[in-house]
């Protein structure tokens, strides 16, 4: 008969466990998903990116710009993503934020002045911290330039593009 209660508290126990377990794992996993949600955001913006270079539609104070020191931007061009690729640079204090640094890696063929590569790449690397600034809604964060990015838990710069 005193064995009653003891089931009960064994039960209780264990559930425990599995709560503070299941817990620990989804915190674990929220920052992987996080990650990943700013991976697909940066691939995203990055091809909106190149497609803007590829058909060469500007806003208008870009485009007047152009006509003046990139005359070869005006006509269309392939730009084509390669790939992505980050570094974790540890805790940013500034921020409280963890900081990671994209690396955009493209080719353009056709784009052979390093002048105007370098202009696509600024290009790139706008749209894909535009594109993670509106996945998690930190327009009012940042600066007009989207430099730095940020997510929830991270603090996101770009590199230039390398270009293939």
């Amino acid at each position: 008969m005193e064995l009653k209660g003891q089931v009960s508290l064994e039960l209780i126990m264990i559930i425990g466990f599995i709560l503070i377990l299941i817990l620990g794992i989804a915190s674990f996993l929220g920052t992987d998903n996080e990650l990943n949600q700013v991976m697909s955001s940066a691939r995203s913006g990055a091809i909106e990116g190149a497609n803007t270079d590829s058909f060469a539609i500007y806003p208008e104070e870009t485009f007047k710009n152009y006509t003046i020191e990139h005359m070869r931007l005006l006509n269309p061009s392939s730009v084509k993503i390669i790939k992505i690729d980050y570094t974790n640079q540890g805790f940013d204090e500034k921020y409280n934020k963890t900081k990671i640094q994209l690396r955009i890696s493209a080719s353009a063929p056709s784009v052979t002045d390093i002048s105007d590569r370098n202009v696509l790449g600024d290009r790139v690397n706008f749209y894909v911290r535009k594109s993670i600034c509106g996945s998690f809604s930190t327009f009012n964060q940042t600066n007009d330039l989207f430099n730095p990015a940020f997510s929830n838990r991270y603090v996101l710069t770009t590199t230039d593009v390398t270009w293939i």
